[in-house]
Order: structure tokens, then sequence, then C-alpha cells
């Protein structure tokens, strides 16, 4: 067969001319040969596999650069980048899923701060820092109130840089009307990252601090979470445990692209290596999200003291079987020493119970 007309080659692809265009311009799918005479495209019917696979990674909305990418790849490596690609989008529809609920409850005029049963919840909490049996001072923090629960990691300048980004939350703590916890929250993280950024420039040998953050804050029976670096956040819920953070981390970042597996990344020597964080000169990029609560519902935010050595299983066992938070973070913080403690560990718990609303005449 010989070279096909531009028309014919969409036809047979099932991409417009002038996508086909478009895609030479980017190089992502030149013509075989362009007519010297009159400047039409000819496409080589070799081609057509490449062109269906461009028309099929846009239907999936990959964008065109990464599309570019993978069709320069070997089909096993191409696939993973899919796989990791497509992983990102379903966290991405999660979250937006999870603030359209909400949304939806404010605008319809729904109280969110009372379940129907005209019952709210309120949590049990206790924190725990240690400095471990290796470090010789503690550069994380942690903050357990009514409303606001938060662990960061500091970078670069000991503690400081957590407490000052823990200390820009504490309002929160006063709580939030259910219909503004989000703004309220994001308002907070940005109050962070402003008052970590004016501790760098205040003195030349603190101009490289940074730290994560991890933070939940309550409103009824709603709650908002803001998450950045590699200190993470757990729901334990009807004996499950489930990680609802998303490590911004190189080593997560090759996890989810295929390109290691879980148990490599455990030993990976640039495991600690984060992409985003609070200050540090990193992007300060946090996530997001909304999430409901229940009666019963157990949560943990901790360090990466604690998750760099405790398996989850153990973890999971203590968070099931304490009753107590305090004996909970305990219990954890304890696994983390005896594992060798080779890091600072901190560790918040939270158990979460239903309790009657007042009733006024």
């Amino acid at each position: 067969m010989g070279l096909l007309t531009i028309g014919a080659f969409a036809r047979a692809s099932r991409l417009s001319p002038k996508a086909l265009r478009l895609y030479d311009e980017l190089g992502l799918l030149p013509p075989a040969r362009v007519d010297p005479y009159s400047g039409y495209r000819l496409y080589d019917p070799a081609q057509l596999e490449r062109a269906r696979l461009v028309a099929w990674l846009r239907r999936l909305g990959m964008p065109l650069a990464d599309i570019r990418a993978v069709c320069e790849l070997e089909p096993e490596a191409a696939a993973r980048e899919v796989r990791a690609y497509w992983a990102r989008v379903e966290a991405d529809t999660a979250a937006r899923r999870d603030l359209a609920a909400f949304l939806v409850d404010h605008l319809s005029g729904k109280d969110t701060t009372m379940s129907s049963d005209h019952t709210t919840l309120r949590i049990h909490y206790a924190v725990l820092s240690d400095t471990g049996s290796v470090r010789e001072s503690n550069d994380d923090a942690g903050y357990a109130g009514p409303r606001l629960l938060a662990v960061a990691d500091g970078i670069g300048g000991g503690r400081r840089a957590g407490e000052a980004a823990i200390e820009a939350l504490k309002p929160l703590d006063a709580g939030v009307p259910g219909g503004e916890l989000l703004s309220a929250l994001e308002e907070a993280a940005h109050r962070a990252h402003e008052s970590v950024s004016a501790l760098a420039a205040s003195e030349p040998a603190l101009r490289d601090v940074g730290t994560t953050l991890t933070a939940m804050v309550w409103s009824g029976s709603r709650l908002g979470l803001v998450h950045i670096g590699d200190s993470r956040a757990y729901l334990l819920r009807d004996g499950e445990l489930f990680q609802i953070t998303h490590d911004h981390t190189v080593v997560q970042s090759l996890v989810d692209e295929g390109r290691i597996t879980r148990e490599e990344a455990a030993s990976h020597p640039q495991r600690a290596l984060l992409l985003r964080a609070v200050g540090a000169g990193s992007a300060f990029e946090p996530d997001f999200a909304l999430r409901d609560a229940r009666a019963e519902d157990r949560y943990l935010l901790c360090s990466d003291g604690l998750t760099g050595v405790v398996p989850t299983e153990e973890i999971q066992r203590v968070l099931a079987s304490e009753d107590d938070p305090g004996t909970a973070v305990r219990e954890l913080v304890a696994l983390a020493i005896r594992a060798g403690g080779p890091d600072n560990v901190t560790c918040v718990v939270a158990h979460v119970a239903e309790q009657a609303a007042l009733t006024t005449a």
C-alpha cells in the first residue's frame, strides 16, 4: 500500500485533519512525506498504530506533552506510564468528588454541623513526640486540640519551621463553620507558608528551613484535611486501615509511575527526598480534601519516623486494639523506638465519638 493523503489517513485513524496538522506542528505525528509542490501531507499506513494510540490517549485526557513521551517508549514502559497517569486522575477525581458533595450540601442549605438525628461528633485525642534513639534533637512538632490535629516534620532548622506552621493553623481550633471549612483551611495553610518563609528570611542560617505539614480540622461531622510532604494521615474504619494522604516524595512518584515497587521504595536511597514542602525551596502545592467522619472512626497523623520503620499491620493492630488515644500514641512511639528509632517520631491519634447536641426551647 502506498502513502495515504491526510484525508484518507484521518479516516483510517479516526483523527480529524485539523488534529493531524496540530500533531505535525508539535512533532507528535509528523507525516512520512510532504509533497514539495502541493504541500500535501502524506502518511505511511505503518503510522496508523501510533495515530490510534494518540487518539486513545487523548480520549483519556492525557496532555499532549505526556502523549509524546509515552509514544517514544517501548510497550511495557508505555503501559506503566499510562497506569501512573490514570492513578493520578483517579486520585484527583476522588478529591473533586468530595468537594462536589460538600458544595452540593452547602448550596442546598443543609446543616453540615449536625446529623439528621440531632447528634454531632466529637473527638478524643492525644499527641506524643519523641527524639528517637539516634537523633540529638527533635525536629518534629505535633498538636492535638478539640478541632485541630497537626503533625509537622521540620527541615533544615530544627522544629522551628514545624512549630511556625502549626501555630498559623491554631486559630482553627476555635471552630470553623461547616460552610467555610475548606476556605478557612486553605487560608490557614497559606499563613503557614508565609510564617515559614518569614522564618527563613530572618537569619542566613535558616534560609533553607522548611517542614512537612499534615493537619485536620473538624466541624460537626465534616473534616478538612491539608497535606504536603511525607508525614501521613490514616483512617481506621470498620477494622480496615486506609492511608488518606499521598506522599510527596521522589520515591512515591517512582512507585506511581510503575518504575519501582513498594518493596523497593522501602530501601531506596532517595526515600526521604521531598518534591513538595512548606518552605525549603520546594513547591508549595498542598493537597486539600473534605471528608465525612463517622462515629467509631479512628485517625492517625504521624511523621515518617513511625511509618519508615513500623509495618502497616502493626499500626493497624494498635489503632484497632487500643481504646484510649493516649495509650495508642505511647504504643506507636514505643514500636518505632524498638525498631531502632532512627528518626524523630510524632503521633497524633483521634477517636471519633457521637455526642448528643444541645437543644434550646
